[in-house]
């Protein structure tokens, strides 16, 4: 298959092996290393990447997706991202040069960031990529003087009081200084296309979206009055990336349909564009983290309290936690479990997302073993590095591996890593299944008479997204 992705790029998957097969045997192989180093590795599902696509499509027909480069910029995904013909969203000249030197267009490039370098300003300039954001008077008079031919799109700001990553904060022009930016726009000669939104991440209220998209119909039409060309929508992220969160995908695509039909209805010649990065890869990622220290510690010593059984006990295998094993009428302990990554490396959620990660173990327990009160921390020498407290878990050893799911966003391609670690290795895989859509795909977009090169949603991908949801099943480590 010709494109951006190849077989060679991924583990193809065969009929009869699973993730955790995969995961096992390469526990298995990283353990009977003749190395002392062992290291945390990922295993990323990239046929997860084409299914949550398909379901996009299915979900909001209307809206071109493009991926969020900043969110995992790792080599498989953005290759998989551009065979399905996303278009990308870049932060900074690394992340343009990043998908350009795999090939991406410039017409697919939309630099994102509303406040840039003049050193990245001039790179778009020179690379023919021409899309811009903006949300002030400065950026635009350094547009003005370094790529007088980009077509900004002006980033409002949005009511994200409600999500967990508030980027309102940061970014974003309030309604009412929307027509002295445009008014400057004008007069500098610098052309507005269109508007665009971040509703934060982590937002409960699919409401905002819809009040987010009205707010724009009044920017368009401020913007028409005098005399830009308003074409484009932007409704940035926000998107979930995992099951079980307090607002489902569809029932944020159901407002979101609803709200363009009332505001932007079909025909009104604007492109709708979204901007996803957790949606895609969040759930694609697993991450294999072995145990490299462990101790004991009383839970009468200064500073430590007993933890109550938190309400996800279910990962340790049993309905409810045995009491923390006391020896001889011995004081109470908890055990400590040092981990090869922590909170400034792979766990940065734990810091930035309130989460608690949750150990899968690689060996299910009888439900007679006993659990421990316990806490996994990472490696960094300092008392925040803390992944994790709070877990019953039963007695775990030095070199046991910890498996923990939905770890694909924010966690690979963030820069070097911190204390002199290594970057973890991702081993890519995909079902035969999903190998043969994209081939699909890439044949039809061949087919396609696409001028300009933008990114065009297949309008019969979405036929294929109940197969595509079948759970994935990996060939063993072995054929590597």
């Amino acid at each position: 298959m010709a494109g951006y992705l190849s077989e060679s790029d991924f583990v193809m998957v065969e009929e009869g092996f699973s993730t955790r097969d995969l995961l096992k045997e390469l526990t298995l192989g990283a353990s009977q290393a003749t190395t002392d180093q062992v290291a945390a590795f990922f295993v990323a599902d990239l046929g997860a990447i084409v299914r949550k696509h398909f379901c996009f499509l299915k979900c909001l027909p209307r809206v071109r997706p493009f991926y969020a480069v900043k969110c995992n910029s790792s080599p498989g995904v953005l290759k998989v991202l551009a065979q399905l013909g996303l278009g990308f969203s870049c932060a900074n000249k690394a992340e343009m040069e990043l998908v350009q030197h795999i090939g991406v267009p410039a017409s697919k490039i939309i630099c994102a960031n509303p406040c840039k370098q003049i050193a990245q300003i001039k790179y778009a300039a020179k690379h023919g990529i021409r899309l811009l954001s903006f949300d002030n008077e400065m950026e635009l008079a350094k547009v003005v003087k370094s790529h007088p031919s980009a077509k900004m799109v002006l980033c409002i700001a949005t009511d994200d009081s409600h999500s967990l990553s508030r980027l309102s904060l940061k970014f974003g022009v309030s309604l009412k200084s929307c027509r002295h930016l445009l008014e400057n726009a004008k007069k500098s000669h610098v052309e507005v296309v269109g508007v665009s939104f971040h509703i934060g991440s982590g937002c409960p209220d699919p409401q905002a979206y819809a009040q987010s998209i009205a707010d724009a119909r009044l920017v368009f039409e401020m913007g028409t009055e005098l005399g830009h060309k308003m074409h484009i929508l932007d409704l940035g992220g926000g998107f979930p990336g995992t099951e079980g969160t307090k607002v489902r995908f569809e029932e944020i695509a159901s407002m979101i349909n609803s709200a363009l039909d009332l505001y932007f209805p079909e025909g009104c010649g604007v492109d709708i564009f979204a901007e996803l990065g957790r949606y895609y890869v969040t759930s694609a990622f697993t991450v294999a983290v072995s145990i490299t220290a462990k101790k004991e510690v009383l839970l009468d010593q200064p500073g430590r309290e007993a933890p109550l059984p938190p309400p996800h006990i279910a990962i340790c295998a049993a309905s409810e936690p045995s009491p923390p094993a006391e020896e001889n009428g011995s004081t109470r302990k908890t055990i400590v479990y040092h981990l090869d990554e922590g909170v400034y490396g792979i766990f940065n959620s734990v810091l930035f997302d309130n989460i608690c990660p949750i150990p899968i173990l690689q060996k299910k327990p009888s439900t007679e073993q006993p659990l421990y009160s316990s806490s996994l921390w990472g490696p960094a020498v300092d008392g925040c590095d803390c992944v994790a407290e709070g877990l019953w878990l039963p007695q775990l050893h030095v070199g046991d591996w910890l498996v923990f799911d939905n770890m694909g966003a924010y966690t690979v391609g963030m820069g070097p890593p911190k204390g002199g670690t290594q970057a973890c290795h991702i081993t890519y895989a995909m079902s035969r299944v999903a190998w043969e859509a994209l081939g699909r795909q890439l044949m039809a977009a061949e087919q396609e008479d696409d001028v300009e090169g933008v990114c065009k949603p297949l309008s019969c991908g979405w036929e294929i997204t109940d197969t595509l949801c079948v759970g994935p099943v990996f060939t063993p480590a072995s054929i590597m």
